[in-house]
Formats: structure tokens, C-alpha cells, sequence
């Protein structure tokens, strides 16, 4: 029978990729002043993402909608990843490569920010994703992993995790992102929410 890996083995890869994301911190700070900037001028956050990474877009959306931790009024963001309707409307009578930037360029102006996700930053919807975004003007915060794939070349801003491990660069993009709903909220704490 083949040995298990511990988790404790887990634990220290973990925190490795966690401890080697100082190398990230000047494109996570820009990104966070691009979210900034985008919701001060009106603008909306769009995400897309497959598999772990489409749940983590609604996870991220609902803390920017709702809250992450203070009661404060609601910022603008949609996960493209959750209108079952739109995206298997698409992907029958399209393709699958095109779900994400048809929605964006029927939701999208130049006010907007895109989040993609994808851990091998080569996923081909989110790549076109990219592509649409950037014709329509909106700015791009690419969360990858691996080395960054097409979405490095193609974002605004790049957060590139140091990990071909699909779970720990899964786990590196949530606290990337905690951190940005916390940092958003901290800008527009004033409550008309209670």
C-alpha cells in the first residue's frame, strides 16, 4: 500500500509558497490599488476562474457585495462563473473557449476591472477572457500560478504564485485575496448599511 503523504508534508509546502510570496508584494499592492480605483470611479469588478478557481471568483465577489469583515455598503462585483443558464447557453450553442468574454463584453466598459484566475495562467476561456477585457478597455488583475502562463503577458497587473502545485497556488490566491477585501473595506468603511 502506498504511503500517504502527511499533512504536516502539506503544512510545510504551504507554508513555503506562503513565505515566497514577498516576491509578489509590489503586483499585489498595484492590484489592490487597481480595485481601489476602479470601485472610486464607478466601475465594477468582473471575475472568472474554472473548477476551484470559479469558486473562489464567487467567493471573492460575495465578500466585495456583501463584506469580508465590517458592515459597509455594497461594492460592485460579479463572478462570471455562476449563471448556469448563460454558461451552458454558450458553451451548446458556441463554444466553452468564449463563456467568459461574451459575458464581458456584454457587461464590460472601461470603468471595470477583470480578476482572472487560472493556476496555469493558460486556460483557454480565461485567455480570450483577457483579450475581450483589454479591447473594451477595462484593466486586468491576472491571479496565476506555474510561471504565469499567457495571462502574464496579457494582465495589467500579474500575481504570479511561486508553485507548479495546483492546491497550494488555490490556496496562495485566497489569502491574496482576503487581503484585498480587507484592504477595499478599510477605503470604504463609511456604512450606509447597518
Amino acid at each position: 500500500m502506498k504511503k500517504l503523504k502527511t499533512f504536516e508534508a502539506v503544512l510545510t509546502e504551504h507554508n513555503a509558497v506562503m513565505a515566497q510570496l514577498t516576491s509578489c508584494l509590489d503586483d499585489i499592492n498595484a492590484a489592490v490599488q487597481l480595485l481601489i480605483s476602479t470601485l472610486n470611479q464607478g466601475g465594477k469588478i468582473l471575475l472568472c476562474g474554472n473548477g476551484g478557481s470559479a469558486a473562489d471568483c464567487q467567493h471573492i465577489a460575495a465578500e466585495f457585495v456583501v463584506r469580508y469583515e465590517k458592515k459597509r455598503r455594497a461594492l460592485a462585483a460579479i463572478a462570471l462563473t455562476t449563471d448556469s443558464s448563460i454558461l451552458t447557453a454558450h458553451a451548446n450553442d458556441y463554444d466553452f473557449d468564449t463563456v467568459f468574454a461574451r459575458q464581458i463584453e456584454a457587461l464590460g466598459n472601461e470603468k471595470d476591472c477583470l480578476i482572472a484566475i487560472s493556476t496555469s495562467g493558460n486556460s483557454k476561456n480565461i485567455v480570450k477572457a483577457v483579450q475581450t477585457a483589454r479591447l473594451q478597455g477595462l484593466s486586468v488583475i491576472a491571479l496565476t500560478g506555474c510561471e504565469g502562463g499567457e495571462l502574464k503577458k496579457q494582465a495589467t497587473v500579474s500575481i504570479v504564485v511561486p508553485s507548479a502545485v495546483t492546491a497550494r497556488i488555490q490556496e496562495a490566491h485566497i489569502v491574496i485575496a482576503h487581503w484585498w477585501c480587507g484592504a477595499v473595506e478599510e477605503v470604504f468603511n463609511v456604512s450606509n448599511h447597518a
